[in-house]
């Protein structure tokens, strides 16, 4: 299999994480959270990066690309902790300590949250999140675009 095709095929990885994340919120009815957003930004980076450099052979886009799959990995590692609450996660999209608050507070918390959150599991198969999922295969895809380039330098 010749640099290219491997290029292809990571950059088919990345477009696929995307569209099976629409397939989840479109189809399954899962509607994502903030942080699910952020993880399917640098796919797209990914994707166009990884196609770019499978055109051009340029090493540069390649490691774009690598750095794109690797970003989306980590956001998932970081999203992963707070699913478990193993951290805090954006006070955007997570809650919030209510000890102390007054009723009026808590009221005002609650009515200002978002619909979806962070720190909530909404799926998972074999005991691991769609977070998890991403963390997992977006590094492993991100170490397979590193073999890649540096198989023909």
């Amino acid at each position: 299999m010749t640099q290219k095709h491997v290029f292809l095929l990571l950059t088919g990885f990345s477009v696929s994480m995307v569209l099976g994340a629409w397939a989840f919120e479109f189809i399954g009815g899962l509607a994502p959270c903030k942080l699910c957003y952020y993880q399917r930004y640098p796919h797209w980076v990914a994707a166009g990066a990884g196609a770019l450099a499978a055109l051009s052979g340029m090493t540069l886009l390649a490691y774009v690309a690598a750095l794109g799959a690797a970003t989306s990995g980590l956001i998932g590692l970081f999203h992963s902790g707070v699913e478990r609450g193993w951290w805090e996660g954006p006070s955007t999209c997570t809650s919030g300590d209510i000890t102390g608050m007054s009723a009026d507070d808590l009221f005002n918390q609650i009515m200002s949250a978002p619909l979806v959150r962070c720190d909530e599991i909404p799926w998972q198969m074999f005991g691991l999140s769609m977070a998890n999922y991403n963390a997992l295969l977006s590094l492993g895809a991100a170490l397979i675009w590193l073999w890649a380039i540096k198989r023909t330098a």
